[in-house]
């Protein structure tokens, strides 16, 4: 069986943008114009094929990325329309770890928006090439110029106009196509299948020329052949400047920028014309780094069929019909139903049963799958999120997927008792398709704790635990999820010293913990000689300091950003065991730590209000009250913005406390930002209600 697609005729892309900008519209456009679906969904009527899931059509949002494979000019195009509530920003994370290019949809009238400028943080960490497609042209105060403003202001991009809205708001009809010159327009089609390709007329013909001349001089800054014809007044044909924009897109010199209309079914062709024309194959991108799982080295794979098989987990979803569904990106080599594939993160071989080709959450089984592709595995035992798949001759670890902390915590118990098996069977698999959903044992008081995003993710799980595994359960008040750490150096000893009759126990060691910071959370190093710790119970005093860190020393929160030397000890020929030097590593921890100026450490929340100006004043004492710092304070239009850091702990139940401020006029928007000291004044606070048994945050 041969590929259907040559390697450079596929596009692996996402569409991420701020939610309400009309990603989930524009992605079920797509869908029917390429075929894949024969009547448009719409999300305000809950028929979008892309929000497939019960609650996203009642809430009119996305929650889970879903996958879907077109094909447009001869090229495949798989697509993942990712979430925009900040809250599944994981979603985000995930989908452009396998992704090659991506479309940014801003909206005409809000422009850059605040979760607009973290999906744009999130691609340019990944170095995505992108195209931005500025829409909802047709709608009332729709503003390309401010919109293009934004993007060099707020998230200092360098956008390149390819094309000219043909009109605004209730005008808008259509583009004028910069590289071809040329109109379309699609004047009252409804349906958008019917438009017109004309020369430009006489009426925009200046104002067209004017901006292909400064599209053409910066891409002559990246192009020296193309610089030449330009300062010569040499004929640039379209093909010469599709070159150059493909190149300098590929190489995040530039974005191009496009207008439509997806609700009106306006601008969707020449977003696909782009994203074949400009976006990366998996060809054009560098060959994927990983490392040998055994010997550490660095291995790499080329994006070609005829490499050994590689390819990243990137999502596992529970499917009531197949069972667990482990999406996966094909990095190199190819994989056929009924051939082996080795698990090189857990080490354990799998055949595959089934492949799948996913169209949102319908499905078509396959037989092969080749480098490039993005297809799903049914019923595979144990795979997880960030798992490398290969061959075991050549094995190759690829480096995982980083998701932030959850930040947010809540007591969970089951409605009646026979539910418990219930519950905790369905926390594993909720766990296991979502990593920033955790799970935890309360130690103060054994009860389950359940860890996310924010509220709204929460909420999101309860109802699907209700609703796919039958699990009815009481959710506690959402608290904060606060972390402990160090300030400071200090030395620990711990000894575990028992002797009964018989043979007894004996551990001994002697630890310095110093804080660390750059994204570091633990470190453990052995610098002992002479072999005072035998190798072998080294390990163990390495989980006796994991396990006390788990408890942490304040108030029993996890303690994060420690780096623990082991530098000293001693061993007792019989008596040794690791046990004993588990317990000895936790006495010496704790010691050390409590020397080591402990502190609290909270979740700091990047705030961001909108507001006019007469409510301004309550606005910022509001937010001084809430231990907030203002950071800026800007015009946009009309309205004033307001951007600051608050401690989440401040927070809860802020929407309600805005919407009485401002009389329902305010919004605001609200994403994790770091973890930050907490004041000596509120940890004494904290700790003390811990201490009296007063229901903590935690």
């Amino acid at each position: 069986m041969t590929r259907r697609h040559p390697i450079d005729k596929v596009r692996n892309i996402g569409i991420m943008a701020h939610i309400d900008a009309g990603k989930t519209t524009t992605t079920e456009r797509i869908l029917f114009y390429t075929g894949i679906t024969y009547k448009m969904g719409e999300v305000d009527e809950g028929t979008a094929v892309m929000d497939w899931m019960a609650q996203e059509q009642e809430r009119g949002i996305t929650i889970t990325s879903a996958a879907t494979t077109c094909t447009w000019k001869d090229h495949r195009i798989n697509v993942i329309d990712t979430p925009g509530h900040v809250d599944f920003t994981a979603e985000v994370e995930r989908s452009l770890r396998v992704l090659d290019g991506a479309i940014v949809i801003l909206c005409g009238v809000g422009g850059v928006e605040p979760q607009s400028e973290t999906v744009w943080r999130q691609a340019d960490r990944y170095q995505v090439p992108r195209i931005v497609y500025i829409n909802k042209m047709d709608r009332v105060g729709a503003d390309p110029e401010k919109a293009l403003k934004e993007m060099r202001t707020r998230i200092s991009a360098n956008p390149l106009m390819i094309q000219i809205p043909l009109g605004i708001e209730e005008d808008f009809r259509g583009v004028i196509d910069l590289v071809e010159m040329k109109e379309i327009d699609w004047g009252d089609d409804l349906l958008g299948t019917k438009f017109e390709v004309r020369e430009i007329s006489d009426e925009n013909k200046r104002e067209a020329l004017k901006k292909r001349n400064e599209m053409l001089e910066k891409l002559s800054d990246s192009d020296d052949q193309l610089m030449e014809k330009y300062l010569e007044g040499d004929e640039i044909s379209p093909k010469e400047v599709k070159r150059v924009i493909r190149k300098g897109t590929l190489s995040l010199e530039f974005v191009p920028v496009l207008f439509g209309a997806s609700f009106k079914n306006k601008g969707v062709h020449p977003l696909l014309d782009a994203v074949v024309d400009y976006l990366p194959s998996p060809k054009d991108l560098p060959s994927v780094t990983g490392q040998h799982p055994r010997t550490l080295d660095i291995e790499t794979r080329k994006a070609s069929d005829d490499e050994p098989f590689s390819a990243l987990v990137f999502k596992i979803t529970n499917d009531p019909f197949v069972g667990n569904l482990s999406f996966f990106r094909v990095y190199s080599g190819k994989a056929k139903v009924g051939s082996w594939v080795y698990n090189a993160t857990k080490e354990e071989e799998e055949r595959i049963a089934r492949l799948l080709e996913m169209h949102s959450n319908k499905r078509k089984d396959i037989k092969e799958v080749y480098a490039g592709d993005i297809a799903a595995l049914g019923s595979m035992k144990n795979l997880s999120t960030g798992d490398t798949l290969c061959i075991r001759n050549h094995p190759i670890v690829l480096e995982s997927i980083k998701f932030p902390e959850p930040v947010i915590a809540a007591h969970i118990e089951p409605q009646s008792k026979i539910e418990h098996s219930k519950l905790a069977e369905a926390l594993a698999k909720l766990t296991r398709e979502d990593p920033t959903f955790q799970v935890r044992q309360d130690p103060m008081t054994g009860q389950t704790l359940v860890y996310g995003m924010g509220e709204l993710h929460l909420e999101v799980l309860m109802e699907r635990m209700k609703r796919e595994f039958g699990v009815r359960a009481n959710l506690g008040k959402p608290q904060v999820a606060y972390k402990e750490t160090i300030t400071s150096s200090a030395e620990g000893e711990g000894k575990y010293i028992k002797q009964t009759g018989g043979r007894g126990q004996y551990g001994h060691c002697k630890i310095v913990v110093e804080p660390i910071k750059g994204g570091e959370t633990f470190e453990f190093i052995d610098k002992t000689k002479g072999g005072v710790i035998p190798k072998e119970f080294v390990s163990s005093v390495k989980q006796g300091v994991m396990e006390a860190m788990e408890m942490g020393i304040l108030a029993g929160f996890p303690m994060t950003d420690v780096k623990t030397t082991l530098v000293e000890g001693s061993f007792h020929e019989v008596d040794s065991s690791s046990i004993a030097y588990k317990i000895a590593g936790s006495l010496a921890f704790k010691e050390a730590a409590s020397r080591a100026k402990p502190v609290l450490l909270e979740p700091i929340m990047s705030l961001e209000v909108v507001t006019t100006d007469e409510y301004l004043g309550d606005i910022v004492g509001d937010i001084n009250a809430r231990r907030g710092k203002i950071e800026e304070m800007e015009m946009r239009g009309s309205s004033r913005v307001i951007k600051a850091f608050v401690p989440l702990e401040e927070m809860f139940e802020y929407a309600t406390v805005l919407r009485t401020l401002t009389q329902g006029r305010g919004v605001f928007s609200m994403e994790y930002l770091q973890y930050a000291p907490t004041p000596k004044v509120i940890m004494k606070e904290i700790i003390a209600r811990i201490e009296g048994r007063i229901p903590a945050h935690r």
